[in-house]
């Protein structure tokens, strides 16, 4: 019997939907949600990740700018910039899209992001406060990922999750969610040896390593959850992620497409935390 399929584009429109309702009460009330976006050099993915985030913002009624640097620009001039948009009262949101240049200190770029503007989650605040459940903003991706679970009704307390990835955008974070829940949580990588004898013990198996069709239908456990955050461009063009979905899918229980699945929860979890630093600075305004 062929897993159930996690469908992301319906969530996120789920999310989206939501969005737009709040972001539209928060306008009758004179704010508007606020979004920069800095982007530095002319990366194509990122490019169009930009683009996309954009385009979520005007249909979700959130007010969104980018600010394009070039890649021989200093670290200097991006910091100021972010420090301009701190102090923006307009803005409620600010992206500052990785990867940056080789020659920039990206965690000292994100670092400059006042906390209460950083709805990717990834300044050091942020991060940090997940391992005790109280961050203000969850990284993206990550909270994407627990949404999904959440709207399926798929267990986490007492489950055991396998994370395979350890990135601080997603595979870090992922784990101490995860853990925050209830679950048993073992974190992975794309070297770990004999990995097939952890990720076929999983309850909950999140991949993220940029590996494509990676994991295969002998490492998993049956009906398994299986969230796949990986998105790999083949020779052929064609996008993969990190599972192989069309074997893997016949012995899951559930299990996320690439595409159609995280990835458009993640640009909508982005649109849910700006709205939410909207909110959260219109009740400052008020009670100041």
């Amino acid at each position: 019997m062929s897993a159930k399929i996690i469908d992301g584009k319906r969530l996120s429109q789920e999310v989206r939907t939501e969005c737009q309702a709040r972001a539209a009460r928060l306008a009758g009330k004179g704010t508007q949600p606020g979004l920069a976006v800095v982007i530095v050099g002319d990366n194509p993915a990122s490019t169009v990740y930009v683009r996309n985030k954009a385009k979520a913002c005007s249909e979700t009624g959130i007010y969104s700018e980018v600010h394009e640097f070039a890649e021989s620009t200093t670290e200097e001039e991006v910091i100021g910039r972010i420090q301009e948009l701190n102090r923006d009262a307009k803005i409620h949101g600010i992206l500052v899209q990785l990867p940056l240049p080789r020659h920039f200190d990206s965690s000292k770029v994100i670092a400059s992001v006042a906390v209460e503007k950083d709805v990717d989650g990834f300044h050091l605040y942020n991060v940090g406060a997940l391992v005790t459940g109280s961050s203000i903003f969850p990284p993206c991706t990550p909270n994407g990922v627990m949404k999904m679970l959440e709207k399926y009704d798929i267990p986490i307390e007492g489950q055991h999750a396998v994370i395979v990835g350890r990135s601080n955008i997603v595979g870090k974070p992922m784990a101490l969610m995860l853990l925050h829940e209830g679950a048993t949580v073992t974190i992975c990588t794309s070297r770990t040896r004999h990995l097939s004898e952890y990720t076929s013990r999983a309850d909950i198996l999140v991949v993220a390593v940029g590996k494509p069709r990676m994991i295969t239908a002998p490492m998993v456990k049956p009906g398994a959850t299986v969230i796949d955050v990986g998105i790999n461009r083949l020779p052929d063009g064609k996008l993969a992620g990190d599972v192989d979905f069309e074997s893997v899918k016949e012995k899951a229980g559930y299990i996320t497409p690439v595409p159609g699945g995280v990835g458009p929860m993640t640009i909508a979890m982005l649109l849910y935390n700006t709205v939410v630093a909207a909110e959260q600075a219109y009740v400052r305004l008020q009670g100041s």
